[in-house]
């Protein structure tokens, strides 16, 4: 008679029970912390958008006081100490002798413009298609409460004029207190990362404020060269207000390829308040300056930076803005730049293995 001994059970079926219930606790994790991180998004949109502001001035900061402490030999933090001076006092000073002007023309351009657009109302009156292009136009009394209320609807954390001065102190203040001890809040975000990755954590982030830092370098030179190129070219032409309308373009150029158009339409209504002519070199002028600045200085920033494709920063801009006002419109590209790196390294070179070769710091 033969011994049919039973066969032992099989052993795999808890394992791949147990491996199965850890894949779905971990899919339902990420799924949790996913609708967590959206929620936040929504609900503290403000108060990330401000504290991305912090962190790109604390790169500025940082960035110029290591140009300092590299070049003239200065402590860090002596070099830090100096730059925030030296730029608190370019700008008050350059407030101070400027400001009777500035607040001149300031109220003129809010007269001006709802007048410029009452009378290229007038003049659209005899053409039939421009006609029911200008009968869409909100009044000019409209136009200007919009563009009145830009700025306290910016979308940073607080509100109002007095909000919009207490986001920049903030954003000063906050700034300087991480450029000048970086390495308590860096540390203190890589313990949060796994001992095996910490050291590509770290890499990730030396890459993000290397990006971040040139891209703000670049631009700070741009912001410049365009602001003093619009408001001479304007005095040369002859157009009204050209410091203050300089002085917008060269902030507004902060934001790429929207910025300009809106620098550009409340000098172009005031130039063709005056003639036609006027309003075409007006338009001229703008072109030209964007096609130098597009040529020229963006291939310079791109070159040290990253390169965004023109199409991403204007979808980028859309899509912040829509959500997150005009802080959101502001915040657009640099938000860019730094998801840029972060799908470069954390997904292209650690998940599909493709590596590009460290970037060469030319500073």
């Amino acid at each position: 008679m033969t011994d049919r001994t039973p066969p032992p059970p099989d052993s795999d079926p808890p394992q791949t029970q147990r491996r199965l219930a850890k894949r779905v606790t971990i899919i339902n994790g990420i799924a949790v912390l996913f609708i967590f991180g959206v929620a936040a998004v929504v609900l503290a949109a403000d108060a990330l958008l401000l504290t991305f502001a912090c962190i790109l001035c604390a790169v500025l900061f940082y960035k110029l006081s290591e140009i300092a402490h590299r070049r003239l030999g200065l402590n860090r933090k002596w070099a830090l100490a100096a730059i925030v001076l030296l730029l608190l006092a370019i700008i008050g000073l350059g407030g101070w002798a400027m400001a009777p002007q500035i607040s001149e023309q300031s109220s003129k351009l809010a007269k001006e413009i709802p007048a410029a657009v009452e009378r290229l109302q007038g003049e659209v009156q005899n053409h039939p298609l421009l006609k029911r292009v200008a009968a869409e136009l909100p009044p000019p009394e409209e136009i200007v409460k919009q563009l009145g209320n830009m700025v306290p609807n910016a979308g940073l954390f607080f509100s109002g004029v007095l909000g919009a001065i207490g986001n920049v102190v903030i954003i000063l203040f906050v700034g300087i207190y991480f450029a000048a001890t970086p390495q308590l809040y860096t540390s203190g975000f890589v313990r949060l990362i796994p001992r095996n990755r910490r050291d590509r954590a770290r890499q990730v982030l030396q890459e993000l404020g290397h990006t971040l830092a040139s891209w703000l370098l670049g631009k700070a030179a741009s912001m410049l060269i365009v602001g003093i190129a619009t408001s001479i070219g304007l005095s040369m032409l002859g157009v009204p207000l050209a410091l203050i309308l300089g002085i917008i373009a060269g902030l507004l150029d902060f934001i790429p390829y929207l910025g300009p158009i809106m620098a550009g339409v409340p000098a172009v209504l005031l130039a063709l308040s005056i003639s036609p002519d006027l309003a075409l070199y007006t338009v001229l002028l703008f072109v030209g300056v964007q096609v130098v600045e597009g040529y020229l200085l963006q291939p310079l920033i791109e070159a040290r930076a990253v390169d965004l494709p023109p199409a991403l920063v204007i979808v980028m801009q859309l899509i912040f803005g829509t959500l997150f006002g005009l802080a959101g419109v502001a915040l657009a590209t640099p938000l860019a730049a730094a998801l840029a790196v972060l799908v470069r390294m954390l997904y292209i070179e650690d998940v599909l293995g493709d590596r590009t070769p460290p970037r060469k710091d030319s500073s």
